[in-house]
């Protein structure tokens, strides 16, 4: 491809510079290697842009067309790996208008006409996160179907559930998994929120006073289905409150993914052995051939590090900076363009493991036996039918848990008579109550887990976040 006057000097600033700059500058200075990501958003909004520009005879209409067709013709050179990135031009936003003016001559020139790279690349990022922030909702909604229609399955499956990961209660393997599908509710709410706050257009403010060009912002805003043009141009192009809360949310998304893969990790050990992972996303051992390893779960765990890192960075960058906009935001990229890649990834990669991954009922069932799990069960039942009062209840069922103990047995199979004992006027009615099928069902409040609460939970999930 033959290089441009443009590229051969490398004065992509005009004639304000009479030499180029070092080589370690020219590298150190170039964001193209990374930014290159927004080549179609960047089209995207310049086809955008100069449209208007036509439309307000700031240039003619053959103009407009021509500038078009080489747009076009690029984003069809770049989408086929046809397209020749240059350190020299900076970035993607000048690698591609060089190249325009190869393509149509000077006309190419007034591609730039009434707005800057300021708020150009803002307007790409815009775009190009608008995007992804669709993808990634769509993918929560996804692995929340997984979830929902997993505890459908197993309504009624009991297993332990933990405090301090000590056996407390019993609960149903389908109220656990749907404490997922909240969370995940909660994050995908957070993600449109966040996308509605973005989705006000930049292209305009130009550097940061605006334009004197009569340019129609309104015009554009609703071209790329923006809501409407942003209302103060230093804000515009000096804003990126857009990605650090985007970052934020996803941050919260990592945490709660990272917690299902712990408990996965918990569940698959063989101290546990309450589940069986899918061996697609597990791996094998290159010394021990027992082994079967959860590493795409210790991997979701492990991403919250990275995705808080790169919160961090783009707010120290930020947090110092004076209006308007400063190079200083060119970092604002790759921690960007990292977390989305990030999240995509455990995202995709939870559901497939939830997808496939199988309960062990009876494992699920020794354990309960073994952690009393009943005892809150009994003191209420103290308290309801024998008048109790809770704190003594409580001291008296923590004996009876006591002797239970000694005697190496479950709450569910200790004798009346050993109860009595400790609570001369219990009856047989106590037995019924020790039991780890009728605890479950008991839990009849709102939000609890007994297994006719949760079919209606499920039909309520399925309404709240899977319709429409």
């Amino acid at each position: 491809m033959k290089k441009s006057s443009l590229d051969k000097q490398n004065k992509i600033w005009g004639g304000r510079f009479s030499s180029s700059p070092d080589k370690l500058m020219e590298e150190f200075n170039s964001s193209i290697q990374f930014d290159q990501l927004l080549y179609f958003e960047d089209i995207e909004g310049s086809i955008a842009h100069t449209e208007m520009l036509s439309k307000q005879n700031i240039i003619s209409k053959n103009e407009f067309l021509s500038i078009k067709s080489g747009l076009e013709q690029i984003r069809k050179e770049i989408s086929n790996n046809e397209f020749n990135f240059s350190t020299k031009l900076e970035d993607i936003h000048m690698n591609i208008e060089n190249r325009l003016v190869e393509i149509v001559g000077k006309t190419g020139k007034k591609l730039h006409t009434a707005r800057s790279r300021n708020d150009q690349v803002a307007t790409d990022i815009k775009l190009w996160l608008r995007k992804k922030i669709d993808k990634i909702e769509l993918s929560l909604k996804t692995l929340q179907q997984t979830l929902i229609e997993k505890s459908e399955i197993y309504y009624d499956l009991s297993m332990p559930g933990y405090t301090h990961l000590q056996v407390a209660q019993p609960v149903t393997f389908g109220h656990h998994l749907l404490a997922y599908v909240e969370m995940f509710g909660r994050d995908r709410s957070r993600l449109l929120d966040c996308r509605k706050r973005m989705n006000e257009l930049p292209l305009g403010s130009a550097a940061l006073a605006g334009t004197s060009y009569p340019i129609d912002r309104h015009f554009v805003a609703d071209r790329l289905d923006f809501i409407k043009p942003t209302e103060n141009s230093m804000d515009t192009v000096s804003d990126r409150d857009f990605a650090i809360e985007f970052m934020s949310a996803s941050s919260l998304i990592a945490i709660h993914l990272s917690r299902l893969a712990e408990e996965l990790v918990i569940w698959s050990s063989d101290s546990f052995n309450f589940v069986k992972l899918p061996e697609k996303f597990t791996t094998g051992s290159s010394i021990m051939p027992q082994k079967r390893n959860p590493d795409a779960a210790e991997l979701i765990r492990a991403k919250p590090g990275r995705i808080f890192g790169n919160l961090i960075t783009l707010m120290t960058v930020l947090k110092g900076l004076p209006m308007t906009y400063g190079k200083d935001m060119q970092e604002d990229k790759e921690p960007i363009f990292d977390t989305v890649r990030n999240i995509e990834l455990s995202i995709i990669n939870m559901d497939g493991i939830i997808r496939e991954t199988e309960p062990i009922p009876k494992n699920m069932m020794e354990a309960l036996q073994r952690g009393y799990p009943t005892a809150t069960d009994l003191a209420d039942y103290l308290v309801k039918n024998l008048k109790i009062p809770f704190r003594d209840a409580h001291h008296l069922t923590g004996k009876i848990v006591l002797l239970a103990e000694k005697k190496q047995s479950s709450l569910e199979d200790l004798p009346l008579e050993d109860i009595q004992t400790i609570v001369p006027n219990a009856d047989l009615t106590v037995l019924d109550v020790l039991k780890i099928a009728n605890s479950v069902s008991s839990k009849i409040s709102y939000g609890g887990t007994a297994p006719k609460n949760v079919l209606k939970a499920i039909k309520n999930a399925k309404k709240r976040f899977l319709k429409g």
